[in-house]
């Protein structure tokens, strides 16, 4: 019987990669046959670039709503920022490429319009709360593909479950709290990376600060320009992994020291910022009012017209609306907003 091209893909991989790489994958939920060109972390890479949901985020926020000028981050560029750090520290550590890129594309995909704002306007209404993670997962195993999931393998799975922090620790102190994969904890810490960096990027940009806002001790230490962070971390983690010592990924005392000064910094100045947060509560008052409209007004026009493919009937109403706003871009939100909850604007002539 002939060898096929994934076949022997898999045999260089396995001769090229750490011993200590995921070499393979325990499965998917609904087992599958393999395919004879791709391996499964390859194909699940594949089902995420093409799926709508990760299309969508092109028009999310991440931290500034609707921006003007056409540099600023979006959902999506934030995810291609996350994916490029992720597999430069997967590669310099001979770790599968593949399945980090897959997680890493994959983290996002169950974010809200309007960045968190959306995220804990959902959390405060749907019963039993909201979390991205959460939705995440349900987008891949249940929502896309109208209704039929994504079916992605188990170690991406547990990538996206794990990725999240809020405020909390940037890793695990101990593999028995981390991700089971090396390729999923360099997700996790290549999340904050980004984010630290091209929100501190952004937020120069739109004037919010400068540069010689951030605290003397950060810039001292990791650099001034966005790139001269990024490869500063990204070297410190490299040079704090020691996988034949502990099969984990890890930051040094002053690497993490500096990620936690950043982002406490831009929770102070940014995140907080009532600047930013003007419009935030504006998009918070659209959601709210969508919310109530569908569910509280018209729920048998949503049942008729909105409810999502992959929810079951059975549901309650507020499942499905809150899968549905949640899979809304800004520009969707404001748009049936507008169309729903608005007087009509006539012509003047």
């Amino acid at each position: 019987m002939s060898v096929t091209a994934r076949e022997e893909f898999e045999t260089r991989q396995r001769q090229l990669l750490s011993p200590h790489a995921c070499h393979g994958s325990r499965g998917r939920v609904r087992p599958e046959p393999e395919d004879p060109i791709r391996t499964s972390f390859q194909r699940d890479r594949d089902r995420v670039l093409h799926c709508k949901s990760f299309r969508r985020l092109a028009h999310k926020t991440q931290v500034f709503l609707s921006p003007a000028g056409d540099h600023y981050r979006t959902r999506i560029t934030h995810t291609l920022e996350v994916t490029q750090i992720a597999r430069t520290i997967a590669r310099a550590l001979l770790l599968n490429e593949d399945l980090t890129e897959a997680i890493a594309l994959a983290h996002d995909l169950g974010h809200t319009p309007f960045g968190h704002t959306g995220e804990a306007v959902l959390h405060r209404l749907l019963p039993g709360g909201f979390h991205h993670v959460r939705q995440s997962l349900r987008v891949v195993d249940l929502l896309e593909q109208d209704g039929h999931g994504l079916n992605l393998t188990l170690e991406v799975r547990e990538g996206i479950e794990r990725h999240s922090k809020g405020k909390g620790a940037i890793l695990a102190d101990d593999a028995q709290h981390a991700a089971s994969t090396l390729e999923a904890q360099i997700v996790r810490v290549a999340d904050i990376i980004a984010y630290v960096n091209h929100d501190l990027d952004d937020a120069i940009r739109a004037e919010i600060l400068c540069i010689d806002d951030v605290p003397r001790p950060i810039l001292d230490t990791v650099g001034r320009r966005h790139s001269q962070r990024i490869a500063f971390l990204v070297n410190d983690v490299l040079q704090a992994t020691d996988l034949d010592h502990q099969r984990l990924i890890c930051i040094s005392p002053t690497g993490q020291a500096m990620l936690d000064a950043l982002r406490a910094f831009l929770y102070q100045r940014v995140y907080d910022n009532p600047t930013v947060h003007g419009d935030l509560q504006k998009a918070e008052r659209v959601l709210e009012a969508l919310w109530c409209h569908f569910v509280d007004e018209v729920p048998d026009t949503f049942r008729e017209l909105y409810w999502p493919d992959g929810v079951p009937a059975s549901e309650p109403i507020q499942r499905a609306v809150a899968d549905f706003i949640a899979s809304m871009t800004d520009r969707y939100a404001l748009r049936l907003h507008e169309e729903l909850l608005l007087p009509r604007r006539w012509p003047v002539f």
